[in-house]
This record gives C-alpha cells, structure tokens and sequence, in this order.
C-alpha cells in the first residue's frame, strides 16, 4: 500500500531514511517502529521490513476489492474489514512474524474478538489480502512466496493478492493439510468467477479487478446482483412494477373508453337508422295521404260527371 514519505522514526528530519533490515527486538519494534507515522514496517524474526509501495492502478485495484468486500458485509454484517496497516502476530516454526497486510477481514466467530480500540489484532485474520509491489523482484517474492507459506502456517484461511495485471493476481484457501490451493472458480480463463469460502456468498469475476465496473453495473451483474445494492434493484422492480400496473389499468381504461365510445357510435348509428326509418315511414305516411286525397278528389270528380251525365236534357 502507499505510504506517505517521512522518516522511518519520527525526526526532525525532512527526508525519509528507510530502517529496512534494522536488527530491533519485537518489544522495541512495537513501542518503535510498529506506527511510525511514516515508512510503515513489518518484523520478520528480529528484523525490520519496510513495507513497498504499490504503484497507483493496482490501488485502484485494491479500492475497488475493499468497496466490493464492503457492499457484502453490509448485506452479510458476518465480519469486520481492517484496512488500516494493523498488524497481527504470527509465531511460526521458522520464529515469529508481525505482518500489516493491506486488507483483511474478521468474522465476527473469531475465537479472537476485534475490540474498536485495538491498533494491532491479537489473532489471527481469516482473510489477508496484499496489493502486490512489482518495483523490485524481492517485493514479489515477498508476497507471493514468503508471507503465503507464512499466512498458511499461521492458519490465514485465505489469502488473496491483487494488482493491475491478470498474471499476478492470485486468490488462495486453506486446505485441510495446512497449505494453500486456488479458491475454486466457475468458468474458465479471465472470465472465471473467484467464490470465497470464508465469505460465502462473496464472488467476483477475475476480469472484472481490472476493469472495475461500477456499483450500477454491478447490481444488475448476477455474479454481483446478491450484495451490490440490491435495495436499489429491488426498488427499481417496485418502481417498474407499479409502473405496469399503471400501465395496465391506463390500457383497461383506454379499453373501456373505446368501448364506451364505441358503443355510443353503435346508439347513434341505431338512432340515425331508427331516424332514417321514421322520416321514410313518415314520408310514405305522408305520401298515401297525399294519394288517398287525390284520389277522392278525383273518384269525387268522376261522380259529379256521372251526376251531370244522369240529368235529363231541356232540350229533349
């Protein structure tokens, strides 16, 4: 992790002056050099390491795990991450080691509680994670060969490594004889998704540590959907759902609208037709009775020509 340049002891001095190698007892180192305010340091056996920088994207790298690791333990409140350079002690057949990894989580089952005002653990971590320093050949080996045996033989029960390139990312379990072997992963090359055993419900996909997709993206991801905001989908649902329903009832409304209108086209139609038929029947009506008039008029006239016709003449 990247530390801010200062001395190695708290001096006057401007310019950091690394102790890296220093012979110093494990009492001096934790009255010392534990927190320096510095350079930080690790003890291995007597002597001190200075802990490298990591360069700004595998940072990057780490950030986004430790935001990953923070979305599921909100989710599954089953431990607590430490992400503050404390140091735990681990004694070992080689002698005794005092590591700060990077990261690291405690469940809340530890045998070993982590009390709010501790500034070292006083067990042992169930997950370590290292953001690995590729400046110089020894850092690498540091953490990917050194503190591995050495998180193994501590009883570490997983250990993961972090960086910017695929080749240097690694992510161990303890296995039943005390040593460690790959977390096992569904799928295949960089696509492969990394299930925790110590966390279980945490996973991610290889690939996704370099390109980092973001909390909105995730949560819509089905590797990540459990435990990156999932109120947030959750609310989202809710919100289309009544959006359908509205939708639903806005379309049986617009159905009944067009029924009604419909059916007040058909009542008009049966009122103009049933008009329609008055105004002929009354036509017709009227027609007969203009008819029946002339003819009367007419039968009227035909009688009065008979009567004409029947009278005698004067002249005969």
């Amino acid at each position: 992790m990247t530390n801010l340049p200062a001395s190695a002891k708290p001096t006057a001095d401007a310019d950091p002056v690394s102790a890296d190698g220093r012979l110093v007892s494990e009492a001096t180192y934790w009255e010392d050099w534990y927190d320096t305010g510095g350079i930080s340091y690790e003890w291995n056996n007597g002597r001190l390491e200075e802990q490298p920088v990591s360069d700004f994207e595998t940072f990057q790298v780490y950030l986004w795990f430790l935001e990953l690791l923070r979305h599921f333990l909100r989710q599954q409140p089953i431990g607590q991450v430490v992400a503050l350079e404390m140091g735990f002690r681990l004694s070992l057949a080689s002698g005794t080691v005092i590591r700060k990894p990077d990261l690291a989580v405690v469940l809340n089952d530890n045998p070993v509680p982590l009390d709010l005002r501790d500034s070292s653990y006083h067990g042992v971590f169930d997950l370590c994670v290292e953001a690995l320093s590729t400046e110089k050949p020894a850092h690498i080996h540091r953490d990917l060969v050194v503190k591995k045996a050495e998180y193994a033989a501590g009883g570490v029960p997983e250990y993961h490594v972090l960086h910017r390139e695929h080749g240097n990312l690694a992510f161990y379990g303890l296995t039943p004889g005390g040593v460690y072997a790959p977390l096992p992963a569904a799928g295949h090359g960089d696509d492969r998704v990394v299930r925790s055993r110590v966390l279980p419900g945490f996973q991610f996909r290889v690939n996704d540590l370099i390109r980092r997709p973001g909390p909105d993206t995730m949560r819509r991801d089905p590797v990540y959907s459990d435990f990156v905001l999932p109120e947030w989908t959750r609310a989202e649902r809710a919100r289309e759902q009544a959006e359908r329903e509205r939708d639903s009832v806005l379309g049986e409304r617009d159905a009944a609208t067009r029924q009604r209108d419909e059916a007040t086209r058909q009542r008009d139609a049966a009122t103009r037709e049933r008009d329609a038929v008055s105004r002929a029947r009354d036509l017709a009506i009227a027609e007969a009775r203009r008819e029946a008039a002339a003819r009367a008029e007419a039968e009227a006239e035909l009688a009065r020509l008979r009567a004409n016709l029947s009278k005698p003449n004067d002249n005969d």
